[in-house]
């Protein structure tokens, strides 16, 4: 699962930076309930690697990280809300695939967080490989 900044494809006579650029704030559509990605805590301060994200691309466009409006997004609402010009961005835990990269109109920033899977066994189970946990 990648994550990144999510931009939609604008056909437009005005780019989605201008309208950005001429609103003066960027608003950025995040999760808001996951802890170290994107959280809002009790006071409504955001936190995390995904807000950072926004901030970092508020501070290219305006030198300024806190020129950015988040919007609490679940995944059901997200690309509708960035297809609809609710949001700018999205910068979320989203795996990209080749059908959102081609299909609904998103266009995936760079990767910045890579996740997998393990497999945690005790060291004298005899188990070395996936494998050997079949019929387990």
């Amino acid at each position: 699962m990648g994550c990144g900044g999510i931009t939609q494809k604008v056909q437009q006579r005005q780019s989605r930076l201008d309208i950005v650029k001429k609103r003066g704030k960027l608003l950025c559509g995040v999760d808001g309930d996951i802890p170290g990605f994107s959280f809002v805590d009790e006071s409504g301060k955001y936190s995390g690697l995904e807000v950072d994200v926004c901030k970092a691309v508020a501070a290219a466009l305006f030198d300024n990280p806190e020129a950015v409006e988040y919007r609490n997004l679940d995944p059901t609402e997200r690309f509708t809300a960035l297809n609809g010009g609710e949001v700018d961005m999205l910068s979320c835990t989203t795996t990209w695939t080749i059908s959102r990269d081609t299909s609904v109109g998103m266009e995936f920033a760079p990767t910045i967080f890579y996740d997998g899977q393990g497999m945690m066994v005790r060291k004298d189970s005899g188990i070395r490989t996936l494998q050997d946990l079949s019929g387990k």
